[in-house]
């Protein structure tokens, strides 16, 4: 879950990848064909579908799948048209959520996730209510190595915050920096677990053990719609 410390987390988003894989593969089909229908089918001239093709490719996306989403965007399969949509809004006692779509239908969408959030003990909000309060960040997570030898690699390349538990680091940067950062990590020949750009809440809201199931399921809910690419939270 975005917002919780991201090296805590992995095993639980990999067990997470690998319960809905199905899930996860449609929703990285749906990241390239965006991707590819913006800014056209080669990666190496295209910083946003290099992005969604990695993270294909940690969801072991069969290159197939790939190739076939690449070619549905750039017009050459059967065309599949989506767009991106941000919500925002407030789960169980005030945990703060920004949720990224890509849509077919704005309308069925819109009321989905706000029924998910009416459901759930949350509430939707107006554009721009939760997003003031985040702050998006080019984010590697690192498997293995020393702080210093992420230091020594990727400080020249852009990042500006290296955190880690010893075996596992979180790596931030400014989006734009995001590809340069992980080719840096990559050359030093250490093991990227994922590289995205993601919403970094400023500050972080500790809630009661009775309220911590709460807003999981409400995430868990977010998470599961098709339409929803990912979620972040302000949850400490």
């Amino acid at each position: 879950m975005a917002g919780h410390s991201a090296w805590k987390n992995i095993k639980h988003r990999k067990a997470a990848v690998d319960k809905k894989r199905g899930k996860v593969w449609s929703k990285c089909s749906r990241a390239i064909i965006v991707a590819a229908q913006k800014g056209g089918g080669d990666p190496h001239f295209n910083p946003s579908l290099r992005i969604a093709i990695d993270a294909a490719r940690s969801a072991n996306m069969p290159r197939e799948t790939i190739e076939k989403a690449i070619k549905k965007g750039t017009g050459e399969g059967t065309e599949e048209r989506y767009e991106a949509a941000r919500y925002e809004g407030y789960g169980p006692e005030g945990v703060a959520m920004i949720v990224e779509c890509l849509i077919s239908n704005a309308n069925k969408a819109a009321a989905d996730i706000r029924v998910i959030f009416d459901k759930n003990g949350g509430k939707i909000g107006v554009p721009g209510s939760v997003a003031f309060s985040f702050v998006q960040r080019g984010q590697v997570i690192v498997e293995g190595g020393s702080e210093e030898q992420l230091m020594n690699c990727c400080l020249e390349a852009g990042a500006d915050d290296i955190q880690g538990d010893g075996e596992t680091f979180q790596v931030l940067c400014a989006p734009a920096d995001l590809l340069a950062v992980r080719a840096a990590i990559e050359a030093a020949k250490l093991t990227v677990d994922s590289a995205e750009v993601v919403w970094i809440p400023q500050q972080t809201v500790e809630v009661s053990a009775e309220a911590m199931p709460l807003v999981e399921k409400i995430v868990d809910a977010l998470e599961d719609h098709d339409d929803v690419q990912k979620v972040f939270t302000s949850l400490a």
